[in-house]
């Protein structure tokens, strides 16, 4: 491991071969919760589910005490953007849209994803918003991969292909101020990864980095106000929101999303590295 650009932190296949271990802790989190995702389920309920799949698997939630954050993860519920803290008191309604945001700590290395759902019969305006910012984000790991590849890349090239996507999806704002970041043996690393811009600026995509992408999108305004809670995001005009993410690295014959199941493979096909590592043969 070594730094490089802006602070960089460069792992080697081996320590992105750690990192895909915690990544599919969280992977399993997820899939836990987003299977008790239902009317008259609290978020409290929610984050006890992932708590108990993290620790069973000997990892550690990287968000409980992550600058005094309560819980294990981030719930936010229809316009809460981002950083939503779980609560016995909030109960899921019906047609809710709510983002699970998860991370964990195994062997030293961070994962980190997050996905937005329905809650039973949703508006499928939103399901649709929350689709778009999942197609968005793919994009700005295909870019990722294909800058990589050709030596051409650059970080904006990541936040130009999110935009696109949602900019040709629909009339959709895309929060500002937050966005993706680097990741390694701390959850939030540089470089900031933000979800617009032009192309063809900041540092190179280069083997070793690891990036967490991470598309936040509303059905209005994109713009957001922190309640008093010091944590919880919310839009300004009260229009839904939907906040994706992914953990991905860069190795030398293609990039790994290490918070997917299958790597990235049925969304990004040969972008995705040709290795055989440990942690997906034990998964299999």
């Amino acid at each position: 491991m070594r730094r490089h650009q802006m602070d960089i932190q460069l792992k080697t296949p081996e320590q992105i071969e750690l990192m895909r271990g915690a990544g599919l802790v969280v992977a399993a989190a997820l899939d836990a919760m987003c299977e008790a995702v239902a009317p008259g389920v609290s978020t409290a309920d929610l984050d006890a589910i992932a708590e108990k799949v993290i620790l069973d698997a000997g990892a550690v939630p990287s968000f409980k005490g992550y600058h005094g954050f309560p819980a294990s993860i981030c719930a936010s519920v229809n316009e809460q953007v981002v950083h939503g803290i779980p609560s016995a008191e909030q109960v899921l309604q019906e047609g809710d849209l709510i983002s699970l945001d998860c991370g964990a700590i195994l062997h030293g290395w961070h994962g980190d994803s997050a996905i937005t759902v329905g809650v039973g019969e949703t508006d499928p305006a939103l399901l649709r918003m929350a689709e778009v910012a999942e197609d968005s984000m793919w994009a700005g790991i295909a870019a990722a991969a294909r800058g990589a590849a050709n030596g051409r890349g650059r970080l904006t090239d990541i936040s130009f292909n999110v935009e696109k996507v949602v900019r040709k999806s629909g009339r959709y704002g895309i929060v500002d101020g937050y966005g993706g970041h680097g990741i390694g043996t701390e959850m939030h690393q540089d470089p900031h990864v933000l979800n617009h811009g032009k192309p063809g600026k900041g540092p190179r995509l280069v083997t070793g980095m690891a990036l967490a992408i991470e598309p936040m999108i509303t059905m209005g305004s994109p713009r957001t106000v922190e309640l008093d809670d010091g944590w919880t995001v919310v839009t300004r005009d009260a229009s839904r929101a939907a906040h994706v993410e992914h953990t991905m690295a860069i190795l030398e014959d293609g990039v790994w999303v290490t918070t997917a199941h299958d790597g990235g493979r049925a969304r990004l096909g040969d972008l995705v590295t040709s290795r055989q590592p440990a942690a997906d043969s034990l998964a299999e």
